[in-house]
């Protein structure tokens, strides 16, 4: 059964940092972490390859930190200095090779929400 289940959203002000967590059932060779804001498209926020290559969008650059446990089938998703501007619900993704393109992506978890407060 392929399982993907995100963890560690929560409420958090900004200069505080938040570490969110995604499990898989499974291998993959890339994965990434999406969000959605209210009344926005989900978007791409940072991705990681097997090779632990990483790619991020232009918002989090320098203040996100994407990085995987193989072993533990497990990616991160370290948020340091978050800015309200970072509310919403994060997803985690597998793909299998490295891309942005929500279509490309097989499996996806249900998110948890990120609320981020001045």
């Amino acid at each position: 059964q392929v399982q993907v289940v995100e963890s560690g959203g929560g409420s958090v002000q900004t200069g505080g940092s938040l570490r969110l967590s995604c499990v898989t059932s499974f291998s993959s060779y890339f994965m990434a972490w999406f969000r959605q804001a209210p009344g926005k498209e989900r978007e791409f926020v940072a991705g990681i390859s097997w090779n632990e290559a990483t790619s991020y969008t232009d918002s989090v650059k320098g203040r996100f930190t994407i990085s995987r446990n193989k072993p533990k089938n497990t990616v991160y998703l370290q948020m340091d200095s978050p800015i309200p501007e970072d509310t919403a619900v994060y997803y985690c993704a597998a793909a299998g090779k490295p891309t942005r393109e929500e279509a490309d992506f097989h499996a996806w978890g249900l998110g948890t929400q990120v609320t981020v407060s001045s």
